[in-house]
């Protein structure tokens, strides 16, 4: 079994504290994916795990096992890095054969785990060429590859993705995905993008500041946010945070965003939100939940001024302000009117949160979500 725990984990680079006391649980073959902006502690966390950084506090354990003291060649783990690290004057096989010839593995074996390996990320064709022969994409399946052979308890990736274009970046993303199905080892990914977070995770660690803001699907992350930092790192365009009054409307509650403009609370939310009635609020709602006006489609309706039309085929992107916010709203291509028109727009009050200022937390709102599995969807 190859679990990986962190217990209290701490790392301090002289007065900087980078990882302030984290734990985590990483269960046997799951695929966690550790996610923050630059400087969150991301990167730093993995590197302690594979033992090129040592810890300040707190223990790391890997398969039972507290590895706090062995050196990296004991942790029986395979990182990939961002530079793929090939040798140029080595061939796609040597390459990948390196750590075992190194061992002292026999020829047949060597041989065999290269070439399964090969198959499992479609470069059999590629095990004579050099590495000067290779795409970027082909280069990063070599160093994926030389990881794989090894069958180690762990994998860890950071940032493997980040020097290659955007579309081969989706492609690796999905080969990455396959390989994970088919090696089903415990694996542990760096990355600063919530997409490939998102798309790539079983469950998703949100770091800030050397803390972890939440650990949980990618389902639940974007549909039950903990913090607004969750809220706003996961999703593009980003959730709309628009500042706001909880106000009592004939006995039913609801948002006031500016004179005038007051969007009703559904009503299986007012025992969790009645207590902040009359409190200065931020409403948290993702671009998706405001679109134009619909037939059939349940919501509050407003007009507002358009500011802003971003075609981007499929749908369109349209800004407008709300008492000096500027709010995101995704619209049919069809809908969408001509920046300085009056636009009447839907928003989809079930999936609201409302945020807290002073702590910046989301109000828990009991029985909004029930869970299937290990994800949550939106109530019915």
């Amino acid at each position: 079994m190859a679990q990986v725990t962190l217990n209290k984990v701490v790392k301090k680079f002289d007065q900087t504290e980078a990882v302030r006391g984290i734990d985590l649980d990483i269960a046997d073959q799951e695929f966690v994916v550790l996610v923050g902006p630059s400087g969150c502690g991301k990167s730093t966390t993995l590197r302690m795990i594979a033992g090129l950084e040592e810890t300040t506090a707190g223990e790391i354990m890997i398969g039972g096992q507290i590895v706090n003291d062995l050196p990296p060649k004991d942790r029986d783990i395979a990182m990939v890095f961002q530079n793929y690290a090939l040798y140029p004057h080595m061939t796609v096989f040597e390459n990948m054969s390196f750590g075992l010839r190194l061992k002292k593995f026999p020829k047949a074996e060597i041989k065999q785990r290269v070439e399964r390996a090969a198959r499992i990320l479609d470069i059999t064709e590629l095990l004579e060429r050099r590495p000067r022969q290779l795409s970027g994409g082909q280069r990063q399946r070599v160093a994926m590859g030389r990881a794989i052979v090894r069958n180690p308890k762990v994998f860890l990736f950071d940032e493997p993705l980040s020097n290659l274009d955007a579309k081969l970046r989706v492609q690796m993303r999905t080969e990455i995905k396959k390989v994970h199905q088919q090696v089903r080892t415990t694996t542990v990914y760096v990355t600063h993008d919530q997409v490939e977070a998102m798309t790539l995770a079983d469950r998703v660690v949100v770091m800030n500041g050397g803390r972890i803001e939440q650990i949980g699907t990618p389902h639940e992350l974007y549909h039950a946010p903990k913090t607004r930092f969750v809220a706003g790192f996961i999703g593009s365009p980003t959730m709309n945070f628009i500042p706001c009054r909880l106000v009592e409307v004939t006995g039913a509650l609801g948002v006031q965003l500016a004179e005038g403009l007051t969007l009703p609370v559904p009503s299986e939310r007012d025992p969790a939100y009645r207590p902040y009635a009359g409190r200065a609020l931020v409403l948290g709602i993702r671009p998706e939940h405001i679109t134009e006006t619909r037939a059939y489609a349940a919501g509050a309706e407003f007009a507002m001024s358009v500011d802003v039309v971003e075609p981007m085929g499929m749908e369109t992107i349209v800004y407008f302000m709300v008492d000096g916010t500027e709010v995101c709203a995704r619209v049919t291509p069809e809908a969408a009117l001509a920046p300085g028109k009056r636009m009447r727009f839907l928003a989809d009050m079930r999936h609201m949160h409302l945020i807290d200022p002073q702590s910046e937390r989301v109000i828990d709102v009991p029985g909004a979500t029930r869970v299937h599995g290990t994800a949550r969807v939106p109530a019915a």
